[in-house]
C-alpha cells in the first residue's frame, strides 16, 4: 500500500506548502532508544501522512562514527558537532549518567547553535547536558526522574519540574521514555494544527495524549496498592523530605493519626514499620544517585538524609548487602 497517496483532508494538506522544519538530533553514545524513537517517529509519521517532508531530521555525531544506543540499535549520522547547521530545533538525547559527560567542544557548539537561533531541547538525560552547559539558567525545565535529584543537588538554582515536558520559549525539555510522544503531539499541534496532530497520534494508537504537567511516575495508589488516605499522606510527605527526614511524630501529625495507628497501617498494608519504609525509600534514592550521577558519596549521603558518609555506607551495606562503593 502506498501511504503517500492516502487521502487525509486536513489543514496541513490544504495550505500552501511551507519549508520543512530542520530538526537536529544529537544522540550521545548509550542513548535510550525508546526516548529517541518516541521523539523521531511522530515526525516520520507526520511526513508520511502529509505526503511531503514537514520535518527534516538530521542525526549528528560527536566523532564522525555511528552512535550506539543502550540496546542493539545504532544511528548513522548525517552531520557532526561543529558543523554550521541551519536548524529550527536541536535535541540532545542521552541516558546512563549524563552528569559524567564532559566535552567542552559539544557544549560550546550547543551555545553557538543557540545564538544562531536554534531552539535547544533535551530528552531523558539530555536536559542535564544543557543545564551543565549553563543553557537552562532562567528557564523552567524537566528531566527524567532518575536524574532530577542529582541535578537539583549540584544546581539548586534551576527551576526543575517533575513533569513530562516543559516548553519555555526557546528551550524544550522532556523526561524521556514515552513522554516525547506527548511532547511531539504538542509541537505538531503548534506547527500544523490539532486535527493533524491527532491523526499522527492515532497512527501510533497514542489515543490518550497526556498534558505537559502529567506525572512522570505512577501515582501512590498504584505503586503502594492501597487507598488509605493516612498512609498515602505519610508516604507523600516522605517523598518530599528525603534530604531532611521528619520524625514519626511529625509524619503521624501530617497524616492526621497517632504514631501508633500509623505504624499499624504500615505493618498491615506494606509489611514494615513506618520508619523502616522511610529508610528504604531514602536508600533507594541513594542507589539511584549512585547509578545515575557522579556525585561524591558524601554529597549523596547528605542528599538522602544521612549525617555522614560513614553512617550512610554502613546502613547502605546492611540494607543492600553491598557497600555503596560497589557502584563506583
Amino acid at each position: 500500500m502506498d501511504f503517500s497517496k492516502t487521502a487525509i483532508y486536513l489543514p496541513v494538506m490544504a495550505n500552501t506548502p511551507k519549508p520543512s522544519r530542520r530538526i537536529g538530533l544529537l544522540p550521545l553514545d548509550g542513548f535510550a532508544l525508546m526516548s529517541y524513537a518516541s521523539l523521531t517517529e511522530p515526525m516520520r509519521a507526520a511526513n508520511l501522512l502529509a505526503g511531503r517532508p514537514l520535518y527534516d531530521m538530521i542525526d549528528i555525531t560527536t566523532g564522525g562514527k555511528p552512535i550506539h544506543s543502550s540496546g542493539t540499535a545504532s544511528v548513522t549520522p548525517r552531520a557532526k558537532v561543529g558543523d554550521a547547521l541551519d536548524l529550527d530545533y536541536l535535541f540532545v538525547i542521552t541516558g546512563g549518567d549524563p552528569t559524567g559527560f564532559d566535552d567542552a567542544r559539544v557544549t560550546n557548539w550547543l551555545s553557538r547553535m543557540a545564538r544562531r537561533g536554534a531552539r535547544l531541547g533535551g530528552v531523558s538525560g539530555g536536559p542535564v547536558i544543557l543545564a551543565r552547559a549553563g543553557l537552562m539558567d532562567g528557564r523552567r525545565m524537566t528531566v527524567h526522574w532518575e536524574h532530577a535529584t542529582a541535578l537539583a543537588e549540584v544546581s539548586p538554582h534551576l527551576a526543575i519540574e517533575r513533569t513530562l515536558y516543559v516548553i519555555d520559549r526557546d528551550r524544550v525539555t522532556c523526561a524521556g521514555g514515552t513522554a516525547p510522544m506527548d511532547l511531539m503531539h504538542a509541537l505538531i499541534t503548534n506547527h500544523h494544527g490539532a486535527p493533524f496532530a491527532r491523526s499522527v497520534s492515532d497512527w501510533f494508537m497514542h489515543t490518550e495524549v497526556r498534558p505537559s504537567i502529567g506525572p512522570q511516575r505512577a501515582g501512590l495508589v498504584e505503586r503502594l496498592g492501597t487507598t488509605d488516605p493516612a498512609l498515602l499522606d505519610a508516604v507523600a510527605t516522605m517523598e518530599t523530605h528525603i534530604a531532611d527526614p521528619v520524625t514519626l511524630k511529625d509524619l503521624a501529625q501530617m497524616a492526621g493519626v497517632s504514631p501508633r495507628h500509623l505504624n499499624r497501617l504500615f505493618q498491615e498494608k506494606l509489611g514494615r514499620s513506618t520508619m523502616g519504609f522511610y529508610r528504604s525509600l531514602r536508600l533507594d534514592t541513594a542507589r539511584s544517585l549512585l547509578r545515575n550521577s557522579s556525585l561524591p558519596l558524601t554529597e549523596i549521603a547528605l542528599a538522602t538524609g544521612f549525617a555522614s558518609s560513614s553512617h550512610f555506607s554502613r546502613v547502605y551495606a546492611q540494607h543492600f548487602g553491598q557497600p555503596p562503593s560497589h557502584y563506583r
